[in-house]
């Protein structure tokens, strides 16, 4: 360090001084495939041959067989045995709109054809739950004879039955979310398997009009569920939510239309949000919505899609402390909703932020709040505060992701993982056995539950670590899958293109990815289109040893190749570490220094900065040619 402070200039090195975490920094990318491979874990039915969580074995192979159906396969919702149909399908959703979102991303960090693989493992089961039109399996096992014992997977004696809605017995919020999953999904493989892709529409298109003309809450007809996953916010939501995703999935007007129509009716323009889950979709649907509106589809019905962009900016504002009724935090930072598992509204509110913030960049609009306009890098930068604060920049420096970092959860409330695997002792574990043996076991989980993220702090940034604490170290699917998008923009950066354009997931690459080497100091251009007027380049212009460490000076370019004035530049800076001189920060985002207010036809300007990482991710947010 004492290096690094002789080439920099006293006010620099003050900077420094007040940033002492300023290289610290985290691994979204490494991040990003824990959590991929957490799904591996929660996998029900016969594991396929390359299976990655080699402590888990096959199980569940009766499901729904009594009921003469085959309901083999799945996810298990959390730390039981359950496989609860209304989470699971919200989950498949969520880790599909980050495919469709920012599959470009897990595509150059490798993990596309994992993530591909953990949507399929899902939508194979919720074809097979849905065997007619009007009839869709909504849960298999039951909580309380599950919450009974404590065995793995493997040995489960519980209670398999199998649940259904139909239309003497309707579940509307089941279905619909059910065919949002299918709608989502069929665009994910649109690309790389076109015949799946058909198939999960045709299954979409079913389930809405079974959720639309049978109504009522699944949990009036499955009411075994009511205790675990109650449906409190009713099915207008998800009617309104599946509606959305068969518009994007189909461009089929109808669905369109309904949104227009049912807006007032079913709540869509009626509710302001401050949450967003499994449960309550209003927030998720008037996103989607504003995304339609600034794409310029909403035709007619723009009117009405305003009232519902205008809900999904007051969710927005809630979440960065500058609506009429703001989102509760820790005194650290983070989203504080319940105690209970209160991570899962971190994770989805956090993914609806970051894809709202791209949208907005795309348009190139601002943020309305009640206390004022705001740029669109700060829900990006909001959603980034809360991954660090999961990842471990807390008051605990707790990561609440198993397997990454040093300081995780030991003691995960979770069957599976809490028990040695029947790979490594085969002896059956009895119901009530599991309890005594490995419950109430003040030891380290003999299996690691590899990127779960779990339940989290209290209000107050507290955290035991104990697995009996199942409000804090409980992990759910439905944490994870709103995360992998967010992850992958953070690790991947925007990629140069528009996100309200139309983006297809591309087809995974069928070679596996090698470990990506350490970076080495060499021109790194940014990416940029090759049509953009405006030019980013840099290369590294100097390097240094310090205690060990490698420190990089990187030199950026920016020049514009138009023909006219550039004026107004914002400039997007993710993953930088180090000091930074040239520009002017004005709230998260970088404009001209205080010496310049322009830049003519055919002139650059220069910036450079310094940490101990491959190159900041420099992108334009907005300009004006003038």
């Amino acid at each position: 360090m004492e290096k690094l402070m002789r080439l920099i200039s006293v006010a620099p090195l003050l900077l420094l001084i007040c940033l002492p975490f300023a290289f610290a920094g985290h691994d979204y990318n490494q991040a990003l495939s824990k959590s991929i491979l957490f799904f591996e874990a929660q996998r029900s039915g016969y594991l396929p041959h390359n299976q990655r969580v080699t402590w888990r074995a096959n199980s569940g192979l009766n499901d729904g067989k009594a009921s003469g159906v085959d309901l083999v396969g799945g996810y298990y919702d959390a730390g039981d045995n359950v496989k609860f149909g209304l989470p699971m399908a919200f989950t498949i959703t969520m880790m599909s709109w980050s495919l469709i979102e920012y599959g470009k991303q897990m595509a150059a960090n490798g993990e596309l054809g994992h993530a591909l693989e953990a949507v399929k493992w899902g939508t194979d089961y919720l074809i097979k739950a849905h065997p007619e039109p009007n009839v869709l399996y909504g849960e298999v096992g039951d909580g309380n004879s599950d919450h009974y014992c404590w065995q793995r997977p493997e040995d489960m004696t519980t209670d398999r039955h199998a649940y259904k809605i139909d239309p003497s017995n309707p579940g509307s919020d089941l279905a619909g979310e059910t065919a949002a999953a299918m709608a989502a999904a069929s665009i994910v493989f649109r690309r790389s398997n076109p015949a799946y892709s058909s198939e999960l529409l045709r299954h979409a298109y079913q389930l809405f009009e079974f959720a639309d003309k049978y109504r009522g809450k699944y949990d009036s007809s499955i009411t075994v569920a009511q205790k675990y996953y109650r449906s409190v916010s009713g099915y207008n939501d998800e009617l309104l939510w599946a509606a959305a995703w068969l518009y994007q999935a189909s461009n089929d007007q109808y669905y369109l239309n309904y949104l227009g129509k049912n807006c007032d009716s079913m709540g869509g323009t009626g509710w302001a949000m401050t949450e967003f889950g499994w449960d309550v979709k209003y927030a998720g649907v008037q996103t989607l919505v504003a995304k339609f509106l600034m794409q310029g589809k909403a035709g007619l019905h723009a009117p009405v899609f305003e009232r519902y962009h205008q809900k999904a900016e007051y969710f927005m504002c809630s979440l960065i402390g500058k609506g009429s009724r703001n989102i509760q935090k820790t005194p650290g930072g983070l989203i504080f909703r319940q105690r209970w598992n209160n991570m899962q509204f971190v994770t989805s509110a956090s993914f609806l932020a970051t894809v709202y913030s791209d949208y907005l960049t795309s348009s190139r609009g601002n943020l309305n709040c009640a206390a004022g306009n705001v740029a669109s890098s700060e829900l990006l930068s909001f959603a980034k505060s809360q991954v660090d604060y999961l990842l471990g920049d807390n008051p605990r420096a707790t990561s609440y992701m198993v397997g990454y970092g040093n300081n995780y959860p030991r003691q995960v409330h979770h069957r599976g993982s809490s028990i040695v695997s029947i790979k490594a002792d085969p002896k059956f574990v009895a119901c009530r056995q599991g309890y005594a043996t490995w419950y109430t076991r003040k030891a380290n989980d003999p299996n690691v539950l590899t990127g779960a993220v779990v339940g989290g702090p209290d209000a107050y940034d507290n955290f035991a670590d104990e697995r009996d604490n199942y409000e804090q170290t409980e992990p759910a699917t439905y944490n994870n899958a709103p995360l992998l998008g967010i992850l992958a923009r953070l690790g991947g950066g925007h990629g140069g293109y528009n996100q309200l354009l139309p983006v297809v997931v591309p087809a995974p690459n069928p070679v596996v990815a090698k470990p990506k080497p350490a970076p080495k100091p060499k021109l790194t251009p940014t990416p940029a289109s090759s049509s953009s007027p405006i030019v980013i380049e840099q290369k590294m212009t100097t390097s240094w040893d310090d205690k060990g460490k490698t420190y990089y000076r990187y030199s950026t370019v920016v020049t514009n190749k138009s023909y006219k004035t550039l004026k107004d530049l914002k400039l997007s800076i993710s993953k930088l570490y180090g000091p930074l001189w040239g520009l002017t920060k004005s709230g998260n985002s970088y404009g001209f220094p205080m010496w310049l207010n322009s830049l003519p036809a055919g002139k650059s300007l220069e910036f450079v900065y310094i940490h101990s990482a491959s190159p900041a991710d420099v992108s334009i947010s907005s300009y004006n040619l003038a």
